[in-house]
């Protein structure tokens, strides 16, 4: 049996986002190596002094001279590379965060489910560990030599307008997704009160617009911390995901000896149902094929971690030890679980929560609830926060700094009511899944431009410009070629997404639309350049402004 997108529905969160169950959270009650900046040999290094006769911004101030306060401001604009912050152990700290995300051990232990043992699932992971390795370090070093986000890095293929489209598909999921992810872990907050004070749930018997007093109580909790860590910048959420991950790691390697410890220190390696042969590699591919899509929207906009990157070196090294590596670790982690519960009483859970609601201690159990709490509001920072703050802030930038356009995210979050978008299969599988299939085109378009056509040779002060013969205005700002390649792919994109006769190769529908934009648009592009290649320096603010 194939592990088809219906099978992953069932098992995890059909997002890209690593969610997890809502299900499983009702249960859950019961070194930094000195990487030095290398400089490109046609990068400048100048120092930003922003002049004094440049228009002026409500939220930037002056704009430095010849650019659009339509376009820039102190958070799209490019950062220095002196000051940089985000080393190898920062980078790191992203995927011990997000990889030991619930959502996806629920998909890993799916895998066990479906007929894979030990080793094929590690294969499977490795395998999409490496594909990641490599796409996330072409992504990241985008960010890393340019110093701009993801709304302004695509103005560089579509256009300063047409930008807007890559931008707000992506900030668009991503919101819905925050509101969600924060109302799933104020049920394992409203939960865990319940236990610590049981007077509580006589909060919980009512109703108000689908949550309960206790709900309600949760939920802006976690919302007023989640805005609060957000307000301080990225600066913040750098320090937060160094505090997490370790957190994170120490939790889920102490629940797996743990388990392993309750089954006398063996596991099943497999289920009775395993695959074999051509069942079993088709199985291997589609995991780690699937394993790639959940990561679709990060690695499209990796760039916004990276513009605060060190160097080339500390993305590769906080990359390699944080996706090949830390998923051996995941994965045996997995394994450890899911073959140690089997061996125990002959049934697969769903997710760690299953285990961590029968420890027995209260005490412990509420130390395991408090680090699903930090994990996933680490997660929902980093995947589901800064996307939208820098789709909003690109659209309105002349208003929206990085904490106004945070509130803005947040209270959009909190308004579209996101249990109601989590309880509706309609919003889930159509809208929510539609947007997510249009991110392997996007990227596909946005990769082919800078690395092939492009050859990674930017105008970085052109981005900022409305100037009719500046080298990203195109036509009106929009570029055509880019727009013509994103509608076909897109469409076959959905369709593989959607149309049941193609459940077969629907496991590869984010590589198969990644490769389709990629090979359009290079067959529609303008090659003839010539590509200038000029530093943003001269633009720059400080990264941690």
């Amino acid at each position: 049996m194939l592990l088809t997108t219906a099978s992953i529905v069932r098992l995890t969160v059909t997002n890209a986002e690593t969610s997890f169950h809502i299900t499983e959270l009702r249960e859950c009650r019961s070194a930094v190596i000195d990487d030095r900046p290398t400089e490109s040999a046609d990068m400048s290094t100048e120092q930003h002094t922003a002049p004094v006769d440049g228009p002026v911004s409500e939220v930037t101030g002056t704009v430095p001279a010849g650019l659009s306060p339509k376009l820039y401001n102190d958070d799209l604009a490019p950062t220095s590379r002196v000051g940089r912050r985000w080393n190898t152990y920062n980078i790191f700290t992203l995927w011990a965060n997000d990889v030991h995300s619930l959502g996806n051990y629920a998909f890993a232990i799916g895998l066990f489910a479906l007929g894979l043992g030990g080793w094929q699932i590690l294969t499977a992971l490795v395998l999409g560990g490496v594909f990641l390795f490599l796409l996330l370090n072409l992504s990241g070093f985008m960010g890393e030599k340019t110093g701009v986000p993801f709304p302004v890095m695509s103005r560089i293929s579509f256009g300063f307008r047409g930008a807007q489209i890559p931008a707000l598909i992506r900030g668009g999921v991503a919101i819905a997704w925050f509101g969600i992810q924060t109302y799933l872990a104020s049920v394992v907050l409203r939960i865990m009160l319940v236990a610590l004070f049981p007077g509580a749930a006589d909060l919980d018997t009512n109703r108000f617009l689908g949550l309960s007093t206790l709900g309600w109580i949760s939920f802006v909790s976690l919302w007023v911390i989640q805005v609060i860590i957000v307000s301080y910048g990225m600066e913040m959420i750098r320090r937060y995901e160094a505090f997490a991950g370790p957190v994170i790691l120490v939790t889920m390697v102490a629940l797996a000896v743990w388990m392993l410890s309750n089954a006398d220190w063996t596991i099943a390696w497999s289920t009775p149902d395993s695959l074999t042969g051509v069942d079993m590699w088709l199985q291997i591919i589609g995991g780690a094929s699937l394993w790639v899509a959940i990561y679709g929207t990060f690695v499209l906009n990796f760039c916004d971690f990276t513009r605060n990157a060190e160097s080339r070196k500390a993305i590769v090294r906080g990359n390699f030890w944080g996706i090949p590596l830390n998923m051996l670790l995941f994965g045996a982690i997995v394994i450890t679980l899911a073959g140690a519960q089997f061996r125990i009483n002959g049934t697969v859970i769903e997710s760690p929560s299953d285990i961590v609601q029968t420890v027995p201690n209260t005490f412990l159990l509420v130390l395991a609830c408090l680090a699903l709490l930090i994990l996933t509001v680490a997660v929902n920072l980093m995947a589901n926060f800064v996307a939208p703050i820098y789709a909003l802030s690109n659209l309105f930038p002349r208003h929206l700094d990085f904490r106004r356009a945070a509130l803005v995210a947040a209270i959009i979050g909190l308004v579209i009511l996101p249990w109601n978008l989590y309880n509706s299969p309609a919003v889930i599988n159509y809208f929510l899944g539609g947007l997510g299939a249009l991110l392997g085109p996007l990227f596909g378009i946005v990769m082919a431009d800078y690395w092939l056509v492009r050859r990674s040779r930017i105008d970085v002060p052109a981005l900022f410009t409305e100037a009719p013969g500046a080298a990203y205005h195109y036509r009106n700002g929009v570029n055509m070629r880019a727009i013509l390649a994103l509608v076909p792919t897109a469409a076959i994109a959905l369709v593989m997404a959607f149309v049941p006769a193609f459940e077969v190769i629907s496991e590869f529908s984010w590589f198969i639309g990644a490769g389709l934009g990629a090979i359009v648009y290079l067959a529609v592009a303008d090659r003839r350049g010539p590509f200038a290649e000029v530093s943003g320096e001269s633009i720059s603010v400080a990264s941690t402004h």
